[in-house]
């Protein structure tokens, strides 16, 4: 056999293997077999009666652990066996965690060591007490927001939605008997959780052809519980095709990522990340959305478990069992299957899921053929002009003040930026100024308004007007 999870190899002992016992006792046990080289085969041990002896004595003076430590024989070699079992409580060697993972030894530090030892005692980090939080930093309107939700789910009584608001977060347990707010009451339902967990964010990027070519960003707070929907609605209205279709009479705007499955891989960034890491992270680009969060997947899991029946092991169980009674989560790990539904339904490729950086990172792969490719090559323009057509390109009802904000340029800069590229008969606008879209080198990149009627030419606007209306859309 060779060296895995659970075994290990030692040609000859030495006291520092006992960071080995303590790793195996604190992941899921193993054995060290000492006699034995890296594939497993006997090379002998001197001092085997000497070692019989000492070995077990020093795992229990050193960690307190009692182990089967016994003697084999193979090819007329002998060999030592240390069998440790997996332990419930957290386990020190000389004041240091060890913790074996795949065929390594890890020492723990830092956050791996807080969540290490949360996870040993039965407690996640979001049910400790919020230092000197009270009610009063809690927001009344998300506590309805969440009543109102849950009653319609089905999940919680009617009665619930006249309750004041101490009783709501008792009923939660997102409050101690002495009046202590939890972690979790405040990043669920506080007026500005920001303001004590300040990378409780989830942050928005478009990039275009490579990571460093960031055209744009939003950075998304307020409480987690409707966090989600400013994700889909900023999304929605800035970052992705909104492809129309008609149902009848009815006009349909659907999302080119099924909305139900973006809102489900929303929620578990959400709710499964690790809050005392950095924010959450979606970077969107032609091809596909890189979505990020602090926290890696339990240990075993990847994209082809979770594609199959497998338990729900939620990190921040409070902040879970709140999103399962609002309705936005399933409680046995079957988000992920209405995911798979969603894509297969929708005809599309199914995101991957692995550990990357620290957290999970799940790639959703984007339809790019409509992707308007831009061919900037032969014309005369400053770096400057060819981001802010970059951006028109992604965005043609782009605003000036968004251009302004994303380059860290004043206003002024980009209107006559834009002038500029209007004479040059680079750019120009549709009919409707105020509401209207960009229309870059003749053709409308993207436009979803029935009143945008493009000039076919647009060296056809008259001279001295071509600043008409820029007033207007500053802020649209």
């Amino acid at each position: 056999m060779v060296e895995s999870q659970h075994i290990e190899y030692k040609q000859v002992w030495k006291d520092e293997y006992l960071k080995w016992i303590c790793g195996f006792a604190n992941a899921q046990g193993g054995a060290l077999f000492i006699g034995m080289d890296d594939k497993g085969r006997p090379c002998g041990l001197k001092n085997v009666k000497r070692l019989l002896e000492e070995i077990p004595n020093k795992i229990l003076l050193t960690m307190g652990l009692m182990t089967d430590v016994d003697l084999r024989m193979q090819e007329g070699k002998e060999y030592i066996s240390v069998k440790v079992d997996a332990v419930e409580q957290p386990v020190s060697f000389k004041g240091k965690y060890y913790y074996r993972s795949g065929a390594t030894l890890q020492e723990l530090n830092g956050l791996a060591l807080q969540n290490f030892l949360m996870r040993k005692i039965g407690r996640s980090w979001d049910a400790f007490i919020c230092e000197h939080a009270t009610l009063e930093d809690i927001d009344r309107m998300a506590i309805d927001f969440f009543l109102k939700s849950a009653i319609n789910a089905g999940r919680m009584s009617g009665d619930t939605l006249y309750d004041d608001t101490e009783t709501v977060l008792r009923n939660l347990d997102l409050i101690t008997e002495d009046g202590n707010l939890k972690n979790a009451a405040v990043l669920l339902f506080g007026k500005n959780p920001q303001r004590r967990f300040i990378s409780s964010r989830f942050r928005i990027g478009r990039f275009g052809t490579s990571e460093s070519d960031l055209m744009f960003q939003d950075e998304i707070g307020g409480n987690l519980l409707q966090m989600a929907d400013k994700v889909i609605w900023t999304l929605r209205s800035k970052y992705l095709k909104t492809p129309i279709h008609y149902e009848g009479l009815h006009r349909v705007e659907a999302l080119e990522i099924p909305e139900e499955a973006m809102r489900e891989l929303v929620y578990n960034a959400i709710v499964h990340r690790d809050y005392l890491g950095t924010d959450i992270q979606m970077k969107v680009y032609n091809d596909k959305i890189w979505l990020w969060n602090e926290g890696e997947l339990p240990e075993g899991y990847n994209t082809e478990v979770l594609l199959g029946s497998h338990l729900s092991k939620p990190r921040n169980k409070l902040i879970s069992s709140v999103f399962y009674k609002a309705g936005f989560i399933e409680s046995w790990g079957r988000g992920i299957d209405k995911v798979k539904t969603a894509f297969v339904q929708a005809e599309l490729s199914f995101p991957t899921f692995e550990n990357a950086f620290g957290g999970t990172l799940v790639v959703i792969p984007r339809d790019a053929e409509e992707e308007k490719a831009v061919n900037l090559s032969g014309l005369q323009l400053t770096d400057r002009q060819r981001k802010i057509i970059e951006m028109i390109a992604v965005d043609n009802k782009i605003s000036i003040r968004r251009l302004s904000e994303s380059m860290t340029v004043s206003i002024p800069t980009i209107k006559r930026e834009l002038s500029l590229l209007q004479k040059e008969g680079i750019l120009s606008r549709s009919a409707n100024n105020q509401y209207g879209s960009w229309i870059l080198l003749g053709h409308i990149i993207k436009s979803d308004t029935p009143n945008d009627t493009p000039n076919d030419t647009p060296n056809d606007t008259p001279n001295g007007t071509v600043d008409a209306g820029l007033n207007d859309m500053e802020n649209n």
